[in-house]
């Protein structure tokens, strides 16, 4: 009932969705037309991460409306299920899509010969299936359980904020979430942690001046730590705090924290431009056991 879940929440969501939904939209127009260009790999990972970010930005929607209504959901069981579930399972989607970009960039500067044998489309093709069928793993409990309750003292019916973890099904799904929530959010996280520090470490010993694309990869990084870290360490906190103790009084912050996890949705259509730009002009990378290697719009 507080100011927090009324106005804030939503505020940031409508905010998100006003920037998010048509750049994503437009990232996703634009490189289907250059999907046939030769660094098709490198698209097709972005047009999954635009995809991604534009269903969790068309979820947010109705739950704009229903925290706006007083946390009072009106759309019924079978619209709060569907729309928790593309919730959270694009949530987890666009960390891993990015952890799989960061991947592709770290083969490309720190093994090129490696990166030049391996048939990346096809590695970016598999790579995208695995994703999605963590997606599907992610929403498929969702959609099962009951997610709507009504609350006699506050005379609303709430849409998966308030559940009785305490009863079968709901208190078998609290180990399965907080393993999607270190298999979705921590694992990405120290993926790109070690990806972003090697990068910038092998291209720092190179010959080159590469210091536009290492502001650009950091910049990312840092966008990506501020938006997915909060969110991911007040989940699995709210969860081992249910299970040790039964409290429940994380959630709260978690819920504010996601907003953050929302404004890098509505990001991710600038931060892939930026470096669209640095990596498409022709720069040398020195690999330090052999000859000088062009790596053109590899990144």
């Amino acid at each position: 009932t507080g100011i927090l879940s009324n106005w804030i929440i939503p505020s940031a969501y409508v905010l998100s969705m006003l920037v998010g939904i048509p750049s994503n939209a437009y990232i996703l127009a634009f490189l289907r037309v250059k999907i046939k260009d030769k660094s098709r790999a490198t698209i097709i990972l972005y047009l999954n991460l635009a995809l991604s970010d534009l269903l969790l930005l068309l979820s947010l929607a109705l739950r704009i409306h229903y925290h706006l209504n007083g946390n009072h959901w009106i759309f019924g069981e079978v619209s709060c299920r569907l729309i928790t579930a593309l919730f959270y399972g694009n949530v987890y989607c666009s960390s891993q899509t990015i952890a799989c970009i960061s991947v592709k960039r770290y083969l490309a500067v720190v093994k090129p010969f490696l990166y030049r044998q391996l048939a990346t489309t096809s590695l970016s093709i598999w790579a995208c299936l695995i994703v999605w069928l963590l997606f599907g793993a992610a929403i498929v409990p969702e959609l099962l359980v009951r997610q709507s309750y009504y609350i006699s003292e506050l005379g609303v019916v709430t849409c998966h904020d308030i559940l009785p973890l305490d009863k079968a099904p709901h208190s078998l799904l609290i180990p399965f979430r907080l393993g999607l929530v270190c298999l979705g959010f921590i694992v990405p996280f120290f993926v790109c942690i070690y990806v972003h520090v090697s990068v910038v470490y092998h291209l720092g010993q190179s010959g080159c001046d590469w210091k536009p694309y290492i502001k650009v990869s950091s910049l990312v990084f840092l966008i990506f730590v501020v938006c997915f870290l909060p969110s991911g360490i007040l989940h699995i906190t709210h969860y081992i705090c249910l299970i040790v103790s039964g409290n429940d009084q994380m959630y709260t912050y978690y819920r504010a924290a996601v907003c953050l996890c929302c404004f890098h949705s509505c990001l991710d259509p600038l931060l892939c431009l930026l470096l669209s730009r640095t990596s498409s002009s022709e720069l040398h990378f020195i690999t330090l056991r052999g000859p000088p290697l062009t790596t053109s719009a590899v990144m």
